[in-house]
């Protein structure tokens, strides 16, 4: 029986790293055992990066719905509390949203938040 020898497999791996390494700069993007360290590595940074994003992207909304809820004269906190209260059941994106693109509903949202906070 013939030995199989693992040519062809190394060959695919070997040619999936560097392609995933392109653009790299100087060897790390020629060199296989530089290329791998690098994509190595990389992919640590992208796994730490997806968790990362969500809690960039929430502290942005609430930035934004703190910021519309200055100029209704209230703070957030009391905002979400009132918002709890009256039954609005409604996530930061979308309030960050209503807050920019939609500053009359939001106040709205204020005046209820507001009345049943107090």
């Amino acid at each position: 029986m013939a030995r199989v020898k693992g040519a062809m497999m190394t060959r695919k791996h070997r040619k999936k790293i560097l392609g995933l390494a392109k653009g790299y700069w100087g060897a790390k993007s020629k060199h296989f055992k530089m290329a791998n360290q690098a994509m190595m590595k990389s992919g640590r940074y992208a796994y730490i990066g997806r968790r990362l994003k969500k809690r960039d992207f929430r502290r942005l909304w609430i930035t934004r719905i703190s910021a519309g809820c200055k100029a209704n004269g209230m703070n957030y906190s009391t905002f979400m509390h009132g918002l709890k209260l009256s039954g609005i059941d409604m996530n930061r994106k979308m309030l960050s949203e209503m807050a920019i693109h939609e500053p009359a509903a939001f106040t709205a949202l204020c005046e209820k938040a507001k009345a049943a906070a107090n």
